[in-house]
């Protein structure tokens, strides 16, 4: 039986919507998988309703985790009519700092203060046992995650990777991170979150160090699109020197003629050509790789 590959997809900042997790949805991972099905089978030259076959698509919906703490505090605070000002910037800013400044934790944190945290990292782990059961104990993983997403994939890897997680692992070599051969970041804030680290941090290992002892022949890769315009978004590969042995920088021009040029671009990775084909180009090549 031809070995699935399991895609996991996390939502960045902003203000909870459902829809990013209902697949009968168009909304459905913002347009994510749907565009990326579409593009792999026509690198694969297959019809698109093969491609179930060989990939399956798992959505990582944390908002909802900050959504009723950020309600409570705009109600505290009075300030609902503020946020819908300036074609409803406000309340995009809003959301966008409340839910950073909600998921960072310090080593020094007491479990009461990593509730959110944990809460979010619960999510990831819960979408990667779904995957473990669709698509097999030892799927090769691919993460693809924007915005805020990408920081918290980073760092939910990170604590695997480094045995500091605190929640409950599943115990199949997927659910543990072993099988995490390809990393696809964008719109991402990696960038800022490194300076909470002494010589900003160290980053991931892409591919996992255990995915060798599952796929001999494997090969992984982390690349980090990034638009000029977006304001939201940066380059990852210069932070230091470890993050330029693993990961490579790809800038694009995300979205149309309305959003391409400006901070709109922040939004529009999600069914960008420059940003789906690649992906879609090394699902291919991995998807033949294990099935020669």
């Amino acid at each position: 039986m031809p070995q699935k590959i399991a895609v996991a997809v996390i939502h960045g900042i902003g203000e909870a919507n459902p829809e990013f997790a209902q697949k009968d949805s168009p909304k459905f991972t913002s347009g994510f998988a749907k565009k990326l099905k579409s593009e792999l089978a026509e690198v694969l030259d297959e019809e698109v309703d093969t491609i179930d076959a060989k990939l399956v698509i798992e959505p990582i919906y944390w908002a909802e985790v900050v959504q009723t703490i950020q309600d409570e505090l705009c109600d505290r605070l009075q300030i609902e009519g503020k946020l819908k000002k300036f074609f409803r910037l406000g309340e995009f800013i809003f959301h966008s700092l409340s839910d950073s400044v909600a998921y960072q934790v310090t080593s020094s944190s007491a479990a009461s203060d990593r509730h959110i945290y944990d809460g979010i990292h619960q999510c990831f782990s819960d979408t990667l046992k779904k995957l473990a059961t669709s698509a097999g104990d030892k799927a090769p993983l691919c993460i693809v995650a924007h915005s805020l997403g990408s920081t918290i994939a980073s760092n939910y890897i990170w604590d695997l990777q480094n045995s500091q997680a605190q929640i409950p692992i599943g115990n199949t070599p997927l659910e543990k991170g072993e099988t995490l051969a390809l990393f696809y970041t964008f719109g991402s804030q990696i960038a800022f979150w490194s300076l909470r680290h002494k010589d900003f941090g160290t980053p991931i290992k892409v591919p996992s160090p255990k995915l060798s002892q599952h796929y001999p022949n494997l090969k992984g890769e982390w690349v980090n699109f990034y638009d000029e315009d977006d304001l939201l978004g940066y380059p990852i590969q210069n932070i230091n020197e470890e993050y330029k042995k693993v990961v490579k920088d790809k800038k694009v021009n995300a979205g149309g003629m309305l959003q391409n040029w400006n901070p709109t671009s922040h939004n529009e990775y999600w069914k960008d050509s420059e940003v789906i084909k690649p992906i879609a180009t090394a699902l291919a090549d991995t998807w033949r790789s294990l099935n020669p």
